[in-house]
């Protein structure tokens, strides 16, 4: 047997599966096309030893292999990739839960190095780069033909340590330069909180090795506090992960039927995964959040919700990122990433390059903060006059700090303010039809 890892993310993070030695496929290969696929190898045998024997200046043979190699697998699609034995490492390292660098997962979009999404809480968030922003540069080097993982590589390094990167955004008129401090990236992917009484928030950052359980037993941890009547679930700027962890996410709101599928050119590589009909199920009702930056095991978990019709996707079109890889280690300590197959929604989608849309469209409006010789233009109300006597409004919040949280947090961002509306008529609706019961 072989271990490989099976990947749905937009630049790493792999679920492992297992594999008979390597691809046996190669006996079905005519005999026609092994022919042509000698050739092919004996005329690359000879043009490797002409440059050893004549280039002008003596050449590394496996640096120029490895090239070859990424080239390719560059040439086949955005996400197929040698890992040199450092990336594999790293790639090892980031699944099991943190790694140093600025925070992005890149892909390659319409051949130009495209960050998928700033990871949250990180850096390169901070920094204000965006799911969709072209990285020309990278410490002033090109990236033109660059692959995702040499891009990482090069935007990787020692915590403390400053990277330099050009990037052009849709609307501007030239790129920018900025400088961006390397940290090392958080390694928790679950957040969860409730907004008020019984409403709860959670953002999954990313699908690592122990989310499904972190996430369950976050939301255990809240409902021992209170009962939970409704959730948000907020996936956006989430770049994907392990897929059985984006699996199990969606198992613990659904008790029966598809949540993905898989597609290959061979049989092995078709899969269905089911939700379990065993186990709690939390029936509340669910509200997600998605936007641009939302992909592969995100797009999983935002498909089957909506295919189920089990919750209310609110947001932005997702990324569109549903091709598996299949990560193989190789002899030398690297290893090999090739896209094997698509995946699909229960209701028979594919999310390649289409992403999901959701139920209720709201583009993101930062918010902007209001002029003081605006307000102070205003017509004065009761509740500015000095020493007004207190409603029962104010008076509740001046002793209540979490209802003004609730509406600093609602004002700031105005998809999380959709979501929380949609929440509260959905549990004022399912209690409506308990009552008529």
């Amino acid at each position: 047997m072989r271990v490989a890892q099976h990947c749905v993310l937009g630049v790493t993070l792999c679920s492992l599966v297992l594999l008979q030695a390597p691809f046996a496929a190669r006996a079905e290969l005519s005999q026609k096309e092994k022919e042509a696929t000698y050739r092919q190898l004996e005329l690359f045998s000879n043009i490797l030893s002409i440059l050893q024997e004549h280039y002008v200046e003596e050449i590394n043979t496996k640096e120029a292999i490895d090239g070859a190699i990424r080239g390719l697998l560059y040439s086949l699609d955005p996400h197929s990739s040698y890992l040199p034995p450092e990336s594999y490492r790293d790639l090892q390292d980031e699944t099991r839960g943190s790694f140093t660098g600025i925070g992005i997962e890149v892909t390659i979009k319409n051949d130009l190095l495209t960050i998928v999404s700033p990871i949250a809480d990180t850096p390169a968030e901070q920094a204000g780069l965006k799911a969709n922003d072209i990285i020309l540069e990278i410490d002033g080097e090109k990236t033109k033909n660059m692959g995702p993982y040499e891009a990482i590589e090069k935007l990787r390094g020692p915590a403390g340590s400053s990277v330099s990167i050009a990037i052009i955004r849709e609307g501007w008129d030239e790129p920018k330069k900025m400088k961006i401090k390397r940290e090392v990236i958080p390694v928790q992917s679950v957040k969860a909180e409730f907004l008020s009484p019984g409403y709860a928030y959670s953002r999954i950052t990313k699908f690592q090795n122990h989310t499904a359980n972190e996430f369950r037993a976050r939301l255990q941890q809240l409902k021992s506090e209170k009962e939970i009547d409704g959730l948000i679930l907020d996936l956006r700027n989430n770049p994907g992960g392990l897929l059985q962890q984006a699996v199990s996410v969606a198992d613990l709101f659904l008790d029966k039927g598809k949540i993905v599928y898989t597609k290959g050119r061979k049989a092995d590589q078709n899969t269905v995964y089911n939700a379990h009909t065993g186990g709690e199920k939390r029936q509340y009702p669910l509200v997600l959040l998605v936007n641009e930056g939302s992909a592969s095991a995100a797009e999983i978990v935002a498909g089957a919700i909506q295919a189920h019709k089990r919750g209310i996707v609110v947001g932005t079109r997702t990324f569109g990122k549903g091709t598996v890889q299949t990560i193989i280690p190789l002899p030398d300590g690297a290893g090999l990433r090739m896209t094997t197959a698509t995946y699909y929604t229960p209701d028979d989608r594919s999310i390649q390059a289409q992403g999901i849309v959701p139920d209720v469209e709201v583009p993101f409006v930062p918010c902007i903060a209001t002029d003081k010789d605006e307000v102070d233009k205003k017509s004065p109300t009761e509740a500015d006059l000095e020493h007004h006597l207190l409603g029962r409004k104010e008076a509740k919040a001046l002793v209540d700090k979490d209802t003004t949280k609730l509406e600093e947090k609602l004002q700031q961002d105005n998809q999380l303010r959709t979501a929380y509306n949609i929440l509260k008529s959905l549990n004022l609706y399912s209690e409506y039809n308990r009552d008529e019961r």
